[in-house]
């Protein structure tokens, strides 16, 4: 894996705090990384190696009670807004936000109220504001079967061993499928997040973002792994129909956590979606 250069740790100002984020240096436009929801910005970090190795400015942050940034303590605050600060940090010209499942549906929000600021998506099965939940019996046997399980575990750590089978390995995939460094990385994220015991609505931002995809003008790149949960897949999917010219791509032998288990074909789909604009 890329080494070098070495990223700037900086802190970015928003309300009430700040905001742990990394900086590698590059040439314009930066590329901003947007963390999933088990996840924080360590997760990234090969693919920003990568990505910066190939020229590229980037900057990943952990949002508000995830990784090294506290929980907000009165809840006064949004995701949105708080990227607003990222992205004043990260310069006057536009950026690529890159976005994992809730980062996807963040950087989804932004392309609905920032789109001067952006300069294209790449979207990993992202999760979109005001989306419909499955229903419970719609769920595939092996999601459902994990899914009810999470909802009896009350021990953290049986929760974290469950989340990471779900969300690392995929839930029709052995437990375990994904090994060594990413497991352990994987499972220290989450473990910050489930003590940390934030809301999971904490930093929302009102937005439908599920009924207004066809107003997106951001120029996207939509993918999801091949072996993660089968509606995220399908709901992928249906995103990448239903934004203006998006490219959709399958990422193989992947779940939910593909810059984790899989950073090289991470890093050159973003590369790849960089070189194409």
């Amino acid at each position: 894996m890329p080494s070098d250069p070495a990223p700037e740790a900086l802190v970015v100002p928003v309300p009430g705090g700040g905001l742990a984020a990394d900086r590698w240096p590059g040439r314009p436009p930066t590329v901003v990384l947007l963390h999933a929801g088990v996840a924080d910005r360590r997760g990234w970090r090969p693919v920003a190696a990568r990505l910066s190795a190939a020229g590229h400015r980037v900057l990943a942050y952990d949002r508000r009670g995830f990784g090294d940034s506290p929980p907000s303590d009165d809840g006064g605050f949004t995701h949105l807004s708080d990227l607003e600060a990222v992205l004043t940090v990260a310069g006057t010209e536009r950026v690529w936000l890159v976005g994992s499942s809730m980062g996807g549906l963040l950087a989804l929000d932004a392309a609905l109220t920032l789109p001067d600021r952006l300069a294209g998506l790449v979207l990993l099965a992202p999760a979109v504001s005001g989306s419909p939940d499955p229903e419970p019996e719609a769920l595939d046997a092996a999601t459902r079967r994990l899914d009810e399980n999470l909802e009896q575990a009350e021990d953290p750590e049986e929760v974290n061993r469950l989340e990471a089978w779900l969300w690392l390995d995929g839930p029709g995939e052995a437990e375990g499928r994904v090994s060594g460094e990413p497991r352990a990385l994987a499972r220290a994220m989450n473990a910050v997040i489930l003590a940390n015991q934030q809301d999971d609505d904490a930093g929302n931002a009102g937005l439908d973002a599920w009924g207004r995809l066809e107003e997106i003008r951001v120029p996207p790149v939509v993918a999801w792994g091949e072996l993660d949960l089968p509606f995220l897949v399908e709901q992928s999917r249906a995103v990448a129909q239903r934004l203006p010219d998006a490219f959709g791509h399958e990422l193989p032998g992947t779940a939910h956590l593909p810059f984790l288990e899989a950073p090289e074909q991470v890093a050159q789909l973003v590369l790849d979606a960089l070189g194409r604009r």
